[in-house]
């Protein structure tokens, strides 16, 4: 890992309408566009929708290294996050984000350290812990 601060640096670029893209150096430029509801099209991304999926992203990616530490043999994990955006003091925000995490164990697997390893690394996220919702872990264990 590289020492900190870490640094982002990205751009976007729009006209007076249509798309916005983003870009990031190395990346695959992404079009964008307001969600549905504030006026935009179905079928893009948007801030919004951006948002919600970083923090699916980083739950998944922090309990690798969670789960790589403690050596938690584990076949797959699905995370899906429900972000409300609301009106508080006049200015829309997102208040609350509900994460699901569904998680594959092998036969035996030992379903209270991958819950008390989901919400460490749910703890951790780094996109998570950036934001000023409130946060909930919803956990659902199969085992194959």
């Amino acid at each position: 890992m590289h020492p900190y601060p870490h640094r982002y640096a990205v751009s976007a670029r729009g006209a007076a309408a249509g798309s916005v893209t983003v870009f990031g150096d190395g990346l695959p430029a992404l079009d964008t566009a307001p969600p549905p509801q504030f006026g935009g099209p179905d079928g893009m991304w948007s801030p919004e929708t951006l948002l919600a999926a970083a923090v699916a992203d980083c739950l998944i990616l922090s309990f690798r290294g969670v789960a790589r530490a403690a050596r938690f043999e584990w076949a797959d994990l699905s995370v899906s996050v429900d972000a409300v955006l609301d009106r508080v003091a006049g200015q829309s925000r997102f208040v609350s984000f509900v994460t699901h995490a569904t998680i594959t164990l092998q036969k035996g697997g030992d379903r209270a350290v991958a819950e008390a390893l989901l919400e460490r690394a749910e703890q951790g996220c780094l996109v998570a812990n950036s934001l000023s919702g409130t946060r909930s872990l919803k956990v659902t264990v199969f085992y194959v």
